[in-house]
């Protein structure tokens, strides 16, 4: 799309949120390497590291003297406690690479989704959907990185937040991977070419020999 025009020379954010267990990350790793001018803000959070995760790159891994330092110093875009752990996008994340015509990922949860909504009328939020709370248990079952209390309380926080998926502006449901990945990336396409700048997409149209 370099040589058309979006109505704002700036990105947008584009929030994804899911349940836990219904395959964000996964998805959201093939937007990343299936669109171009794309980034991806990289969270703050208070939980451990799982297995194979690595500070800068999955997360920001701090500590909570820090991250309510960070609150206070109004260093976050948005912030929430999630599954008792706390999550936040610095405004250094993201306001840059808006600013320099690139759209941002934000991989957060629906707290976040609301808090982006409020603060960037642009904005565009994605909800992931599983194709059952059945299949979502089977999920994060199958994974077996949670304790039994943690288990049931990410079932009851996944009601939830499907609850609040109503809010977004497009419901993706996460069946079968490879169809979803290519709707998500389908959603990106669509919504960049709805914010072309016509009138001036049209001038270089005519100015070209």
């Amino acid at each position: 799309m370099s040589e058309l025009q979006r109505a704002e020379s700036r990105g947008f954010p584009i929030v994804l949120s899911a349940a836990s267990g219904t395959g964000k990350t996964t998805l959201g790793q093939r937007l990343m390497r299936g669109c171009t001018g794309l980034t991806l803000s990289i969270s703050f959070t208070t939980r451990a590291p799982r297995p194979g995760e690595s500070d800068g790159v999955d997360y920001h891994f701090i500590d909570t003297a820090r991250f309510d330092e960070m609150v206070r110093s109004g260093s976050f875009i948005e912030w929430a406690e999630v599954h008792g752990n706390l999550y936040g996008t610095a405004w250094s994340e993201v306001q840059n690479r808006l600013d320099s015509g690139s759209d941002v990922l934000l991989d957060i949860d629906v707290q976040g989704g609301k808090q982006i909504r409020d603060r960037f009328s642009d904005s565009l939020l994605i909800f992931l959907l599983p194709p059952s709370l059945n299949e979502l248990q089977r999920r994060l079952s199958a994974r077996g990185t949670e304790a039994p209390d943690d288990f049931h309380r990410r079932m009851l926080n996944a009601r939830r937040e499907i609850e609040g998926a109503v809010l977004y502006d497009y419901l993706i449901v996460n069946d079968d991977l490879d169809r979803a990945a290519q709707r998500l990336c389908d959603v990106v396409v669509v919504e960049r070419l709805r914010r072309l700048d016509k009138a001036a997409t049209v001038q270089h149209i005519l100015a070209l020999p």
